[in-house]
């Protein structure tokens, strides 16, 4: 059994050392950068006091919640039906359905983005079909502001969470449908009592993942509006590739602000997930 552990432990190796030089030594090195001057060394909460008293990172830490938070609640939504009509009709048709999502999940980055400019910017197609036939609401949208872009992330995290939601649906058993049925409870009941409570510690991770994941983002948002919108993950570019200085300090905090924030969501659905699985149980 001992010589097994050391096989394991060696096959292990290779993932250990990509982990330690990729990962973990960066963002040790980060966290240092975030309490130092962005010239010479020693000690400073000088970039964090940059980051919570500026406007332009107040708004840059509001705005990436704000859109992390809209385009991960929309995605859920949408996401759990698409994932749930997915299972009921099951067969060769699910297959299908996922490998499309699996490619759909891979449209990303500045593609998407030149995309979203061709339908929704400001002479896009759509928006020309809203302007003829009298359409406001496409007639005026403005696909660069927070809105705009909140419809962007809607796009990538629709297909991530119905992939992510899909398995969460093998654990809803026909028998607790038909005994629920028998019982006299409606398809509404037995969601509502069942169904969902029993799925929401799976909806609460893939919550987690798609705040993470629209909290992160960087390509699309840049490629739309460049410098124009106050988002963290443009703000923390910004700071390591300026044109004029390198603001490594500055950045440094900017980082380690957006992973505490991911870490704050990670604990909070952690908790209510915990909450649910306490309840489910009883």
């Amino acid at each position: 059994m001992k010589k097994r552990k050391y096989i394991y432990l060696l096959a292990l190796l290779p993932f250990i050392l990509v982990a330690f030089m990729y990962e973990i030594i960066p963002l040790a090195k980060i966290i240092v950068n975030s309490f130092q001057p962005n010239e010479g060394l020693g000690f400073t909460l000088e970039n964090y006091q940059t980051v919570f008293t500026q406007l332009l990172y107040q708004k840059a830490i509001i705005n990436s919640i704000k859109i992390s938070l809209i385009s991960a609640a929309a995605g859920i939504v949408i996401a759990f039906f698409g994932a749930k009509s997915a299972h009921d009709v099951g067969g060769k048709l699910n297959n299908v359905f996922t490998t499309i999502l699996n490619m759909v999940s891979n449209f990303a980055g500045i593609p998407l983005a030149f995309a979203y400019m061709i339908l929704l910017g400001n002479a896009g197609i759509m928006v020309q079909i809203g302007r003829n036939y009298g359409l406001e609401a496409l007639a005026n949208f403005n696909l660069y502001s927070t809105n705009g872009i909140s419809l962007v992330y809607v796009y990538f995290q629709i297909p991530l969470s119905t992939l992510l939601l899909l398995p969460a649906f093998e654990g809803i058993r026909k028998e607790w449908k038909e005994a629920s049925t028998l019982l006299g409870a409606g398809m509404g009941t037995f969601w509502g009592r069942i169904g969902i409570p029993v799925l929401m510690p799976s909806i609460l991770g893939t919550f987690s993942v798609l705040f993470a994941n629209a909290l992160a983002a960087y390509a699309t948002v840049y490629a739309l509006m460049m410098n124009s919108m106050s988002l963290l993950p443009v703000q923390i570019a910004g700071s390591f590739v300026g044109e004029v200085t390198i603001k490594k300090g500055l950045g440094g905090a900017l980082s380690v602000v957006m992973m505490l924030i991911m870490v704050v969501m990670i604990i909070v659905t952690n908790k209510i997930s915990k909450y649910f699985q306490k309840g489910v149980k009883q």
